[in-house]
């Protein structure tokens, strides 16, 4: 049995979790403008009304501040569909390394599913499942931001503040700044930031931590289909596999 919080998912998920670094001018507050608040957040209410699948390239950058360098770089191919009232979440993790020069083939896969996480390493063949248990809707609502949540739900859960449009690796965005309202949050994310584009998606997000640390994800070839088949969403584990699960 484990003690469990919001930063053992995300460390799974260097996204996190997470071109863009919260220092100078972007950790300084902007003029709201009422006006392009709302029309982003309207976008995002419509992406979130007809979210049915998305997939997408992606690049996890693990920043560390004493240091002040990336520490961690993962590559590789994300997949997201509705399943009933939920989402179900696969991470395709092909290369990895200390640096985005630096990466090599290390494949993981990460499956999030039925309020468990499941990390398969094929590469020694080990499967480790996390129960998230009451955490399950904390870390469900960090997923979908971005990809599929709306922006009717961002306002209840975060004092959102838009920051401007930026241009992310040529595509144009709306640049949103999220304070979470909830103190038990903002222990683990200070505030996090979301460029979304046209279509009500996020094309980089960035998890600041209270020490400065942060998670930096940025996202291309974002496709939404219509379907992503079962296979998509099962790890290809063997009868050898060796299996630990933690939580619950």
């Amino acid at each position: 049995m484990i003690r469990f919080s919001l930063t053992l998912p995300f460390r799974l998920l260097p996204i996190a979790l997470l071109c863009g670094f919260l220092q100078g001018a972007a950790a300084q507050q902007k003029p709201v403008d009422p006006a392009a608040l709302a029309a982003t957040l309207k976008t995002m209410d419509t992406a979130a009304a007809n979210f049915r699948t998305t997939q997408a390239d992606f690049e996890w950058d693990r920043y560390q501040k004493v240091i002040d360098e990336v520490i961690d770089v993962q590559m590789g191919t994300i997949y997201y569909r509705r399943a009933g009232k939920g989402i179900e979440m696969m991470a395709d993790v092909k290369k990895a390394g200390p640096s985005a020069a630096e990466v090599k083939p290390e494949p993981k896969f990460v499956l999030f599913t039925g309020g468990k996480i499941q990390m398969y390493l094929p590469k020694p063949d080990q499967l480790t499942i996390y129960d998230l248990g009451k955490n399950n809707a904390d870390f469900e609502s960090y997923l979908v931001l971005g990809f599929g949540g709306s922006g009717q739900d961002l306002l209840k859960a975060f004092d959102v503040t838009y920051l401007g449009p930026a241009t992310i690796a040529g595509v144009n965005t709306s640049e949103l700044q999220l304070v979470p309202k909830s103190e038990k949050v903002r222990n683990t994310f200070k505030q996090i930031l979301l460029w979304i584009n046209s279509q009500g998606i996020s094309v980089q997000q960035q998890f600041t931590e209270p020490n400065g640390d942060y998670r930096l994800a940025t996202y291309s070839n974002i496709q939404s289909k219509d379907k992503i088949g079962d296979d998509v969403f099962r790890l290809k584990t063997t009868g050898k596999t060796q299996t630990s699960s933690h939580g619950g």
